[in-house]
């Protein structure tokens, strides 16, 4: 992964214009004072809205380069805690695989690696690396930090992994989806249901503007994904015990 890739990442990710429609959105979930854990935080941009609305954030990224950029850009926050760990079902050690042709793709799953293999919209990635790491659950991270308040997933198709070591609904949550896996996002709707959740909304891509215009229920959020032409690649599901949180 080099030092370009990410320059280009954190240019892209973090470039003013974005900022407040990012904490528009995110102001439904959170609030001053309120706890939320970044589940993949990447370069830190969902972080930073979330420190922009006052909230606290332990914030998962399991990638070192990535690791040490978001240790600069919030060593002189307080409310910011980094976790240089995966999450998944249960504790002990994973292998997460590298993609230097995008520093912000990495994951554990080799599933996703295969579905992503020439699929539309995911040609050039470049699988080259490889690190073993420690495991952790959501579980653990709430026994040590407290339960959050809103959570957010993106760990390219390790989703239904992370939610498994989940046994306590926090009060809003989001997993990304791709097109390419759409079983994997089925797979969390199921233990989203189990976990007590009945209303759901989704956005494609980065547009954080929602699908429904309000709260649907898990069959229908189902059924939406199922038909989503392969081209719309990517978004994000949201579920939450308050459906006035996922209303437009």
């Amino acid at each position: 992964m080099s030092s370009a890739a990410i320059g280009r990442s954190l240019r892209l990710y973090h470039a003013p214009e974005r900022r407040p429609a990012l904490d528009e959105f995110h102001r439904r979930f959170l609030g001053p004072g309120e706890l939320a854990f970044d589940i993949g935080c990447h370069v830190g941009d969902r972080a930073a809205s979330f420190l922009r609305l006052g909230a606290v954030v332990v914030a998962v990224e399991p990638q070192p380069r990535l690791a040490r950029a978001l240790r600069l850009m919030f060593s002189r926050e307080p409310r910011f805690t980094l976790v240089p760990a995966l999450i998944g079902a249960s504790e002990g050690e994973a292998v997460l695989r590298l993609n230097s042709a995008n520093p912000t793709v990495a994951t554990a799953s080799e599933a996703f690696i295969a579905a992503a293999a020439d699929a539309p919209g995911w040609e050039g990635q470049v699988w080259d690396a490889e690190i073993p790491l420690p495991r952790t659950t959501l579980d653990a991270l709430i026994a040590r930090y407290g339960r959050p308040d809103f959570v957010k997933i993106d760990v390219e198709g390790w989703e239904a992994e992370v939610l498994a070591g989940l046994s306590a609904a926090p009060r809003a949550l989001s997993f990304e989806f791709t097109t390419i896996q759409r079983g994997v996002a089925l797979d969390c709707l199921d233990r989203l249901t189990a976990l007590g959740y009945e209303a759901f909304n989704a956005c494609l891509g980065e547009s954080m503007a929602w699908a429904f215009p309000s709260a649907v229920t898990v069959d229908v959020i189902a059924d939406w994904l199922r038909a989503l032409p392969v081209e719309a690649n990517s978004g994000d599901v949201y579920a939450a015990l308050e459906p006035g949180r996922l209303t437009a």
